[in-house]
């Protein structure tokens, strides 16, 4: 099966995504953002996280949050180009909201292909959020790779670097009993479940390890390895999406700035040590944006090389997140490097994006192994 014309991007993608430009411009703006998630320089202060429910329950009511849920499960089920799209915007307003998690937990509750995912798929399509928790202590996903137990249908152990666990409704928890490895559908208030946040550099995210002691969870599957497994092209994929949306914001942020500040009577960008770099950016933005959009495609129209086309998008958004992000605070100047200018809360959120779900370096040696087989001993 092909791709179509333009990845598939159509006029309903448009319109989703010029909406959410409007949606997070008028009710969260940078300006706004700065004063909410960094009110306070301290290193040591508390861990809370900072988010507005308000903007949550606009996008649940216009059907945002079920746009990864497949239609057969009561879901809009739109391409996942559309899904691209709105992350690439949240990632244009470094959106301190769990859309991403959430959007992860239903492409894993989709890849269970079970009935058992109906009352986790409902709970997301009533706009509760959710966050996957299937990383262990190493920051492992695969295979077997997890440090809470099951038994009886009860949880314990403890899942770590999980993601906005803090705003989280829900838990997708990776699980192994004495048979098989699943997942595990838990409320995040249940007795027995406890946080502890985690200090990362992103202030528009939070992170935690997430402690279960004898926890009861419902399973959504006994086969927890084939639901990551088919669920990551999406989750890298998304993950991309949001860098590109922060890269552009960068770029056009600075190029703003370069036409304004002045050096020897003229404004920096008239510099080819400035005007050359931002060009670089803005082409392998393009690049970045294509490759995701790509991937994105695949994911409904050529499932076969979803895999491949999701490392190379986020690998390459990766790139593009380091080079946009040294660049916007360097063409800065001093500013650059003040708490009160709001190009940190960019280059922190890439630096976690860079991180997370594997780095450009782990991409593209998984890209390799798939493209030339694994390396010998």
């Amino acid at each position: 099966m092909g791709q179509p014309v333009n990845f598939g991007f159509g006029e309903e993608e448009v319109m989703l995504r010029d909406g959410a430009r409007r949606l997070f411009a008028d009710n969260m703006p940078v300006e706004k953002l700065h004063a909410l998630v960094a009110r306070d320089p301290d290193p040591h202060r508390d861990l809370d996280a900072q988010w507005e429910p308000a903007i949550w329950q606009q996008m649940a009511e216009l059907g945002w949050t079920m746009l990864a849920v497949p239609e057969e499960a009561g879901g809009m089920g739109m391409p996942a180009v559309a899904v691209a799209a709105l992350c690439e915007e949240v990632g244009r307003a470094a959106l301190p909201l769990p859309l991403l998690s959430t959007f992860n937990v239903s492409y894993l509750l989709g890849a269970c292909d079970s009935a058992k995912t109906t009352a986790a798929m409902e709970a997301i399509i009533g706009g509760a959020t959710a966050s996957a928790a299937i990383c262990d202590g190493r920051g492992t996903w695969g295979e077997d790779a997890t440090d809470v137990t099951v038994a009886d249908g009860r949880l314990s152990g403890v899942a770590s670097y999980v993601q906005d666990a803090q705003k989280a409704d829900f838990f997708l928890v990776k699980a192994r009993s004495a048979s098989s490895t699943g997942l595990y559908w838990v409320a995040a208030g249940a007795d027995g479940v406890t946080l502890q946040a985690d200090a990362i550099i992103d202030l528009t995210r939070d992170q935690a390890r997430v402690q279960f002691d004898d926890v009861d969870a419902y399973c959504v599957t006994e086969d927890a390895a084939s639901a990551i497994t088919g669920a990551m092209p999406a989750i890298w994929t998304m993950t991309a999406a949001d860098m590109v949306g922060a890269a552009e914001w960068q770029l056009q942020t600075t190029v703003e700035y370069a036409k304004v500040r002045k050096q020897f009577d003229r404004e920096i960008g008239f510099f080819q040590a400035i005007k050359h770099p931002l060009v670089n950016i803005m082409v392998d933005i393009d690049h970045a944006r294509s490759l995701v959009y790509n991937a994105a495609c695949a994911l409904d129209h050529e499932p076969e090389h979803s895999e491949r086309y999701a490392h190379m998008a986020k690998s390459s958004a990766a790139d593009v997140a380091a080079y946009a992000s040294s660049r916007s605070v360097q063409f800065h100047g001093g500013i650059g490097f003040t708490w009160e200018c709001f190009i940190h809360l960019y280059f922190k959120r890439q630096s976690h994006n860079q991180a997370l779900w594997g780095d450009g370096a782990w991409h593209r040696a998984r890209l390799a192994d798939i493209l030339m087989g694994p390396v010998g001993p």
